[in-house]
């Protein structure tokens, strides 16, 4: 038992940057975004025995082909939850990241960097990824990523690499996400411009590839990948597809981390103290790009510039910072558990019994008490139109009512996303484009939609049948009165 037990007092500083990210992980709402169609998704596939292959959770797109890539994410999803409610899927979220940034800690501390400045760094990482937290399959993706470039920075430092665990993380992370894809740019970023032995990384990349058909489509699984990436809803709309912009506090420390990067760089070429290899500038180069690109890229390049940061921040951290006390192993042991389990508290089922005003597990934009109400009344005729963030709760928590549009953009064209923005806005013919899709009730977001809230009410064609701080449901008068 004592040789599994932290000997390095140093495991400490990543036990205390852990803590608080633990409990920002506990703290931090579900959002409707795609995760609760992907709830519904998991229970039609283990209610069926299949994976969907059209679309059943739109009226204006039923039956119409849809490819779900993520269909074990979604199962994993929806096992979380039946057994264990928003707890359990909150634990899972905390787990999956936790683990994540402590692979990330491992890397930044064996490149150099000491476990305190290990545990800067690795924190600093997870700060820039975080507006990618959300509840999505993508979560699931990190870890595996994390473990891949883990094995790929064993190699670089002239350790074999091992084929069956490429071939294991690859075979799990196709069913999981389509961001499968990155693996084989990390590997074959290493294999281009690594110092390694090529032959083993060759025959591991030869295993990951074959390891990529283990999927319900095969081959289709890279062709979902490269329709995904064309599709042009999902990059004209989406805005996890928009580039970063210093507005946001997430966005602007991704500048600031790339500048500061640069500087680096630039110090260690005037100390010639470290040798960036082909594999770490083309893993920066890549990611970076990507990351330029895209908000959804800003966390791949957090991890591979971490522990390349780390490397190049060495040399000039003070020999007393990274020095490693060996300490009481138990000890040790004893306030990293602490560390651990302290942050529990703030599930969100254990912070309601200790905190009078916890905030909620859900986020507000969530329509739970709406939700509920139109789930009362099956007797409101016609179909419904609902605002964006609220589709993908409905398709869960209301299944009998179909929605009008939702968060899958793929499946969309994109006459139909201007449909949307122009009755989002309340834009001339709103009410046209309402009578064309037979609609006659709104859910609208006052934060999100407050014109077309505005004009709905002094409509004559509709009246307000409910309201709260989260919603307002309008019902179209089938007989208008006359002026």
């Amino acid at each position: 038992m004592k040789k599994y037990l932290p000997q390095s007092t140093g495991v400490l500083w990543w036990g205390v940057a852990l803590f608080f990210l633990l409990a920002i992980f506990f703290l931090l709402p579900v959002q409707p975004n795609d995760y609760w169609w992907y709830l519904r998704l998991g229970g039609d596939i283990l209610r069926t025995g299949h994976i969907p292959a059209a679309d059943s959770y739109s009226f204006t797109r039923a039956e119409t082909p849809m490819v779900y890539h993520s269909w074990l994410s979604a199962v994993a999803f929806w096992a979380l939850y039946r057994w264990g409610g928003p707890d359990l899927t909150v634990l899972a979220r905390a787990v999956l990241l936790a683990a994540t940034f402590t692979l990330v800690w491992g890397m930044a501390w064996r490149a150099g960097a000491g476990s305190r400045w290990g545990a800067v760094v690795a924190f600093g990482a997870a700060m820039l990824g975080s507006n990618n937290w959300a509840m999505r399959p993508q979560l699931f993706a990190y870890p595996l990523f994390a473990l891949m470039l883990w094995e790929l920075w064993r190699w670089l430092r002239g350790e074999h690499p091992r084929p069956w665990l490429f071939f294991g993380l690859m075979a799990l992370w196709v069913n999981l996400h389509g961001s499968f894809v990155l693996g084989f740019l990390l590997v074959g970023a290493a294999l281009v411009g690594g110092d390694g032995a090529r032959r083993p990384l060759a025959i591991s990349l030869g295993m990951m590839t074959l390891a990529s058909l283990l999927n319900p489509r095969g081959w289709g699984a890279w062709q979902y990948v490269w329709t995904l990436l064309r599709n042009p809803a999902s990059r004209q709309l989406g805005a996890e597809w928009q580039p970063p912009t210093p507005e946001t506090w997430q966005g602007a420390l991704f500048f600031v981390v790339l500048i500061l990067l640069i500087a680096l760089i630039g110090w260690q070429m005037r100390r010639q103290e470290v040798r960036l290899s082909g594999a770490e500038w083309l893993w920066l180069a890549g990611f970076g790009l990507m990351g330029l690109s895209a908000v959804r890229y800003g966390i791949w390049f957090a991890l591979v510039a971490a522990p390349v940061a780390a490397r190049l921040l060495a040399p000039g951290i003070p020999p007393r910072f990274r020095v490693e006390t060996r300490g009481i192993p138990a000890l040790n042991g004893a306030f990293l558990a602490l560390f651990i389990i302290l942050p529990l508290t703030l599930l969100p089922n254990v912070r309601a019994g200790w905190w009078a005003d916890a905030p909620p597990a859900l986020s507000s934009d969530t329509p739970v008490a709406a939700t509920q109400w139109l789930a009362d009344h099956p007797e409101l005729p016609g179909e419904l139109w609902s605002d964006l963030t609220f589709s993908s709760y409905l398709i869960f928590a209301l299944p009998e009512r179909p929605v009008w549009i939702d968060t899958r953009f793929e499946l969309y064209p994109l006459s139909q996303w201007e449909d949307y923005r122009a009755i989002a806005a309340a834009r001339s013919g709103w009410e046209s484009r309402l009578d064309a899709a037979g609609v006659s009730l709104l859910m609208l977001n006052p934060a999100a939609t407050p014109d077309l809230i505005a004009a709905a009410a002094q409509s004559p064609r509709w009246q307000e049948v409910y309201r709260d701080d989260t919603a307002i449901i309008f019902e179209k008068i089938l007989t208008p009165p006359n002026n």
